[in-house]
């Protein structure tokens, strides 16, 4: 149970600069995880099995990318009751982003506009602290004193995303998703691949036929090498945008499948500001998160299940606010969801009451 109601710390959170408070509330996390201060917003995971892209989620809600870039706070947002965590989105290089401000609350609408820009400390100090983790340590435990048998099953799944340098010419961007690739394989029991941010140049183009084709087919095959090199084949998730029309969608799914891939995440913010017109920071330039971009992720859920049938895993991720949006995921085609901004809004109890819903909706 948690010790301090959220709605006290948002108060505070939301009295400070939004970029601070988050960084604040990573640094607390990071500070606090595996301690006894971690019983302050700790919880138990709900338990609701769910077997996908060879994959045993402990439950079907998940921390979206963005809020940990660097990896630092996995065994933190673990305890919140996660059945997976994804960090990231990092980047071969060390890079600071766009220029601050870059980060806007739009409490009326319960939304967020950032233009973060894969700001991130770079490849080599993400793994490291994915390798501080206790999740890490306890695997490593495990598998030596399996003496080589199949490790034994982790609380929570992870995930790892990867991006392209703003400085890697476009042309260049599967030279980095291939670096990334390399890095995070035998860390993350999901690696995805993020080609969706609105917020580095071009990166969205990425989602194009001859380009997707591309990128995928490099990284199809390099994950075959990997695959011999560790014993261990990891899925590969692709996170698409929110902006596409069905074409587009259909194109994409067709993609997904010829290459192999085992899963896609629907999806990242939206350049739209249809449903925040008139409210203060609408026309700041970067991604749109939070409830208005609900209705546009599931209409995305719903074309892709209808492109890809029925077994095809979709993790649906976009205006999480409650648990009824939760289930509206799974009602519109999704497996699993993940949740970032409704946890800067609502709070850690989201995720258990989410996670609950689901779970109700499922049986």
């Amino acid at each position: 149970m948690s010790l301090v109601p959220y709605t006290l710390a948002r108060r505070f959170l939301f009295s400070l600069d939004p970029e601070t408070a988050h960084e604040l509330t990573i640094h607390a996390l990071a500070g606090t995880q595996g301690t006894p201060l971690q019983w302050a917003y700790g919880a138990q995971r709900v338990s609701d099995p769910i077997e996908l892209a060879g994959l045993s989620f402990p439950n079907r809600v998940g921390l979206a990318a963005g809020l940990d870039k660097n990896a630092r706070c996995i065994d933190g947002f673990g305890a919140i009751g996660f059945g997976f965590v994804e960090v990231g989105t990092v980047t071969p290089l060390a890079q600071d982003g766009n220029p601050k401000p870059r980060l806007f609350r739009l409490p009326q609408a319960h939304a967020l506009i950032n233009r973060f820009g894969f700001n991130n400390e770079g490849l080599d100090a993400f793994i490291a602290n994915v390798k501080r983790s206790a999740l890490y340590r306890q695997r490593q435990g495990a598998a030596a004193l399996k003496s080589g048998a199949a490790p034994t099953a982790a609380p929570m799944l992870l995930g790892l995303n990867i991006g392209k340098n703003a400085a890697t010419p476009i042309e260049r961007a599967t030279d980095d998703y291939l670096t990334g690739l390399d890095g995070v394989y035998p860390y993350a029991d999901y690696v995805s691949i993020n080609i969706s941010s609105p917020n580095t140049r071009n990166l969205r183009s990425l989602q194009g036929d001859a380009a997707l084709d591309g990128l995928l087919g490099a990284l199809a095959q390099r994950r075959e090498i990997l695959t011999r090199q560790h014993g261990k084949r990891r899925p590969l998730f692709l996170k698409i945008a929110p902006d596409l029309d069905r074409p587009q969608v259909g194109a994409i799914a067709d993609a997904l499948k010829r290459h192999g891939m085992d899963g896609v995440i629907a999806t990242n913010t939206t350049l739209s500001r249809d449903a925040v017109r008139g409210q203060a920071h609408a026309q700041e330039s970067g991604g749109l998160s939070g409830a208005p971009l609900l209705a546009l992720s599931n209409r995305v859920i719903t074309q892709l299940r209808s492109a890809l049938g029925p077994d095809f895993p979709i993790i649906g991720v976009g205006g999480i606010m409650s648990a009824e949006d939760a289930v509206s995921k799974i009602r519109a085609g999704a497996d699993l969801v993940q949740i970032y901004t409704g946890l800067i809004y609502q709070g850690p109890q989201l995720v258990k009451h989410a996670a609950l819903a689901i779970k109700a909706y499922r049986k």
